[in-house]
């Protein structure tokens, strides 16, 4: 099994930055896309960003110019910064991989949640 440990939340002050880092470790054949997701009180949960293992990104038009996805392949991390946080962004974000465990089947793999809020 894959098992994806998120950090970096907290609470800010809207204008500010956060980084977030979710790191997948287990037994891991290989692994795709990895990605950020969002989920706030009363919503859906909604994807944030995405980023392949080449390195191409997609974001969400919401944080398109504030938020940049990254990951380290070596380490099997992927990363967000998020800056000139508003309100809007508070959410518990979630970190995707899909991957293949060893053994197993190519999967999506989600981590625990990490809360971010951001204070007007």
């Amino acid at each position: 099994q894959v098992q994806l440990v998120e950090s970096g939340g907290g609470l800010v002050q809207a204008g500010g930055s956060l980084r977030l880092s979710c790191a997948a470790s287990g037994s891991i054949f290989a692994i795709g896309p990895m990605g950020w997701y969002r989920q706030a009180p009363g919503k859906q949960r909604e994807l944030v960003a995405t980023i392949t293992s080449g390195g191409s990104t997609d974001y969400a038009d919401s944080v398109k110019g504030r938020f940049t996805i990254s990951r380290d392949n070596a380490k099997n991390t992927v990363y967000l910064q998020m800056n000139s946080l508003k309100p809007g962004d508070t959410a518990v974000y979630y970190c995707r991989a899909d991957a293949v465990a060893s053994p197993g089947i190519f999967t999506a793999y989600w981590g625990q949640g990490t809360q971010v809020t951001v204070s007007s």
